[in-house]
């Protein structure tokens, strides 16, 4: 049965006001540096044509030769990827992921390209300028997480700053300092994440307070966020049969809790923060095949619930531990492991709108999206940087969600997520996102008066399309890569009829 909406601004109540860098995003370290990193799907198995099939192996190590692949750095300097970054306005960029625990930053190119004991990798002074002059090129915010390895430490022994202070040092004579640093990326994976054999809790809680004690003194300026850890409430989400969907037990089982991390810490924080994904990616279904959720429930409820779920289990955990701070999810998208096979199609749109709007009514804070140029999750292919659906998506909401967050009043439910802000042009008014998960449903929309109307759709009503339409008109770049037309359409006022499987904002 269709949905009915009546738009209502008179009843809308104000829930808070969001932090205007909402809407941000990652480069991983192995981008930067150069390495391993998730092997890109065929586009048959993106279109659904053909499955995903991982070779044989008794576990993830084993299969890494099918699942990952070699890739040169990225090109920070590329015209084209400056200009669609910088399309999107102001943002954070946090440039961290496991293999920032894991590098030794070789500023005075002493290393000759080997890679010093205990670490995984190098960087380099021209490769940290270049993350410095992209940062300063698209107006961002720069973000980071330190080395914590058994190159710099064991676990016995105190973390120390010799490599941290290379790196902020660098930054503030380039004239680009670091706003934020995390300590860690996904500290509750412990030895998986690349720290010292036999590393604990209790020598992450030493070690993340003599980070921020060394932060405070040294770089007053720069944010103490954390502790970036990730799987906790996600026991069970979606679906009673594991084998098709929902939840991440195997993948959190092994891990320490946030709770574990933070209790006892004497440093506070300045911003709370932690990781979310939907579950793990078809790279990884048949190892972990509870945590993966098939492509027939990715408009589901339950599916489209997991990152507001999450919000909610982290907020009293950020209350009891950071209160009266924000809360970042410092790395986000719809599966570890590089993303599905169709995170790069119109499919994972409905997902991604949806968790913007949902965490605004939970909490403040920044969401980073994971990637921007990186695997099938990214905003951009890689290497060739052509936007997929998902960059178009958080286009248009940089441009037309304000930072005021409302009640709707409206109850979530299958055909009718219905979510409003101001107008970030700053005109009176309301922008509405009403987004239709249902795939074979119509939802009937009652305007009060004339709006401006912006409907999302995958190209020829297919979910998995690659292109995604704007009230009917593909969205690809024109010539010089300028980005196509983005207006909208005047819809008078009464009913309107959006189409399944649609996201819909209508600007009041």
């Amino acid at each position: 049965m269709a949905e009915f909406v009546s738009l209502a601004p008179e009843k809308l109540s104000a829930l808070r006001e969001m932090n205007p860098c909402l809407m941000s995003y990652n480069i991983e370290f192995a981008e930067v540096t150069g390495g391993t990193f998730w092997k890109a799907y065929t586009p048959e198995q993106i279109a659904g044509t053909e499955p995903f099939q991982v070779g044989k192996g008794e576990n993830i190590t084993d299969m890494y030769k099918d699942l990952m692949q070699v890739y040169a750095p990225i090109n920070l300097y590329d015209e084209k990827l400056r200009k669609l970054a910088k399309e999107l306005g102001t943002a954070w960029v946090r440039v961290s992921g496991t293999w920032a625990t894991k590098t030794y930053y070789d500023f005075d190119g002493t290393c000759n390209g080997k890679v010093p004991e205990g670490y995984l990798n190098v960087l380099t002074k021209e490769q940290w300028i270049g993350v410095l002059d992209f940062v300063k090129a698209i107006g961002a915010k720069l973000m980071i997480s330190v080395a914590n390895c058994p190159g710099l430490h064991s676990a016995d022994e105190p973390w120390h700053p010799a490599e941290a202070e290379k790196i902020f040092a660098l930054s503030k004579e380039y004239g680009v300092p670091i706003d934020g640093a995390e300590f860690a990326n996904e500290p509750n994976m412990m030895e998986e994440t690349g720290f010292p054999h036999g590393y604990t809790a209790a020598d992450y809680r030493r070690d993340q307070d003599l980070f921020f004690v060394w932060l405070r003194k040294n770089y007053p300026d720069c944010l103490c966020i954390g502790p970036s850890s990730v799987g906790d409430g996600l026991d069970f989400m979606g679906s009673e049969d594991s084998a098709s969907g929902g939840g991440v037990e195997q993948l959190t089982k092994e891990n320490v809790s946030t709770e574990e991390l933070l209790k006892g810490t004497k440093e506070p924080l300045d911003v709370f923060s932690y990781h979310y994904y939907n579950g793990v990616s078809d790279r990884l279904a048949s190892v972990m095949p509870s945590a993966h959720w098939a492509p027939e429930k990715a408009n589901s409820e339950e599916y489209l619930y997991v990152p507001i779920h999450c919000a909610k289990v982290y907020a009293p955990i950020r209350d009891k531990y950071a209160a009266d701070t924000e809360m970042w999810v410092t790395e986000s998208g719809d599966a570890g492991g590089g993303g599905d096979t169709w995170a790069s199609t119109y499919l994972d749109v409905l997902r991604t709108l949806n968790e913007l709007a949902g965490f605004s009514t939970v909490s403040n804070g920044v969401i980073f999206h994971n990637t921007l140029a990186a695997s099938d999750y990214g905003f951009l292919a890689r290497e060739v940087f052509d936007p997929r659906p998902n960059y178009f998506a958080v286009l248009l909401w940089n441009r037309l969600m304000g930072t005021t967050c409302y009640d709707t009043k409206e109850p979530v439910r299958e055909g009718a997520h219905v979510y409003a802000h101001s107008r970030k042009d700053g005109k009176p008014g309301f922008v509405y996102l009403v987004i239709n998960n249902s795939l074979t449903e119509t939802t009937e929309v009652e305007l009060p008066k004339e709006a401006e109307r912006y409907t999302l759709a995958g190209q020829d009503g297919n979910m998995r399309a690659t292109i995604m339409t704007l009230n009917d008109k593909p969205l690809v770049l024109g010539e010089d890569n300028a980005l196509p037309d983005l207006s909208p359409v005047v819809q008078p006022a009464g009913q309107v009829e959006l189409a399944p499987g649609t996201c819909t904002f209508f600007v009041l």
